[in-house]
């Protein structure tokens, strides 16, 4: 009977830990050179997804300090000034732990421009702070490009992140 009880804390420990995983995997993978145009843009969105749909879905999950340290390691693989993107992705954890109760009752049309709005937002802030530590006015076609990935690919990342959350996540299964 002991035994059981061991497989089972650990079946919930790893459906717990996917959330933080799938962060992790994600842009570790994204990390590697593929070779693909605009590849190292996708990180930050995918970052971004990741943290949006896990704070809104299982926000106990991808607590503060799991996003932070995605955010350094997006930092670390992106060679952006350390702690940028974990402040970012805080901000937006906190965002939409704020806003959890409204956005968890609507549908995915209505949480998709949310996500797409705080991506921008993000994005903007990014380039603001890159541009006042490099002491100068960089090009906004990067933060476009971003933008418009983010957008895109959202569908396809929440739809991922969906049967993940249904499927091997399920905390309900353990």
């Amino acid at each position: 009977m002991r035994r059981q009880g061991l497989w089972r804390r650990l079946d919930a420990a790893a459906r717990y830990a996917v959330p933080f995983g799938t962060l992790v995997a994600g842009l570790v993978v994204l990390g590697l050179n593929f070779g693909l145009p605009g590849q190292a843009q996708l990180r930050p969105v995918y970052a971004m997804a990741c943290v949006f749909f896990w704070s809104l879905y299982r926000p106990s999950a991808l607590p503060a300090p799991a996003v932070m340290a995605g955010g350094v390691l997006l930092d670390l693989l992106g060679f952006s000034p350390v702690g940028l993107w974990a402040l970012l992705l805080l901000l937006l954890h906190g965002l939409v732990l704020a806003l959890r109760r409204r956005l968890v009752q609507r549908g995915f049309l209505f949480t998709w421009p949310v996500f797409s709005g705080f991506a921008a937002g993000a994005f903007v802030l990014a380039w603001g702070a890159q541009s006042l530590l490099g002491q100068g006015v960089l090009p906004l076609r990067p933060v476009l490009t971003q933008t418009g990935f983010a957008v895109l690919l959202y569908p396809a990342l929440a739809a991922l992140f969906i049967r993940m959350h249904r499927g091997p996540a399920a905390a309900e299964l353990a």
